[in-house]
């Protein structure tokens, strides 16, 4: 049982580290791409092909893992309707509401994967007592990095949007990316109240 949970958070780990990788090297080259006055449409092909060349190469491990992952999910299948309802509308809000206010789409960006990560911690510690703190990771620092970007946006870089879009993308990956390396690094997701610096008791 403990083989099969530490499996599981090093499975998204790996899922956490390569969407990182996927969305800092779509923003750089996107940033890169506009400063060559490229054609809109180029961006499509950027952001598809990152994530695609990214999961691409880690694809062999991937399919290794996708059970894992897979059962993870899964999970939220038990939970009472009000508890998926809450959890949608966390992931889906954020980005729905791109539509009606587009000038403020990278900070609900960070809006929506803090939220939804966020509830879905909680909503797995509650309904599965299992203490999945990489997803926490994701979403603590996404949610911090909502004042940061605005401060980015509107003092360093105001004279300079495309810097600053680009500074709100790389710090989504580096929340993923943190999120991905506690997961690789750390021990199996313990039951709620479970401290991995301790002796691994109860609280």
């Amino acid at each position: 049982m403990e083989s099969a949970a530490l499996e599981t958070r090093r499975a998204f780990g790996l899922l956490f580290i390569c969407v990182s990788i996927a969305v800092a090297a779509a923003a750089i080259i996107s940033e890169l791409t506009y400063l060559n006055g490229a054609p809109l449409f180029y961006y499509a092909i950027i952001w598809l092909g990152s994530f695609g060349a990214v999961f691409g190469a880690a694809a062999p491990t991937l399919r290794r893992v996708a059970p894992s992952i897979k059962g993870r999910m899964k999970t939220s299948v038990k939970w009472p309707g009000a508890a998926k309802i809450t959890n949608g509308l966390c992931w889906a809000g954020p980005f729905a509401a791109i539509a009606a206010v587009p000038s403020l789409y990278q900070y609900l960006i960070l809006l929506g994967i803090g939220l939804g990560n966020l509830s879905t911690y909680l909503l797995v510690r509650q309904y599965s007592a299992s203490d999945n703190r990489e997803q926490l990771i994701v979403a603590v620092i996404s949610l911090a990095a909502i004042p940061a970007a605005i401060a980015i946006d509107t003092t360093l870089f105001a004279s300079a949007q495309d810097i600053a879009v680009m500074l709100s993308r790389i710090l989504i990956a580096v929340a993923y990316g943190a999120g991905g390396l506690f997961a690789l690094m750390g021990t199996k997701a313990g039951p709620v109240g479970f401290d991995p610096t301790t002796s691994g008791s109860l609280r």
